[in-house]
């Protein structure tokens, strides 16, 4: 298979455009709510100890769309990382 887009029809092609413009949509419409979702997550680390991680799972996996879960996903990781290096 190739993924080259000049090799694929012009409907494969328009298909995978029209993905993009959706996810980009999702991208713009929710990064705000994605930030607040996961500075609320990281808010509960120190009331959750050491069940935190396993609650966040469980939070992330209860979200939908799941690329919305991935946004959320991707803040608290940035979130924490930002933590770990002011340390």
């Amino acid at each position: 298979m190739s993924f080259n887009l000049a090799n694929m029809s012009f409907e494969e092609r328009a298909q995978i455009e029209a993905e993009k413009a959706r996810l980009f949509e999702l991208w713009q419409n929710n990064l705000g709510k994605a930030k607040g979702e996961a500075a609320r997550l990281i808010a509960e680390k120190p009331r959750r100890k050491g069940k935190w991680a396993e609650w966040v799972r469980a939070e992330l996996d209860g979200m939908a769309p799941p690329e919305y879960a991935s946004m959320v996903r991707s803040e608290v990781n940035k979130l924490m990382a930002a933590a770990s290096a002011s340390r």
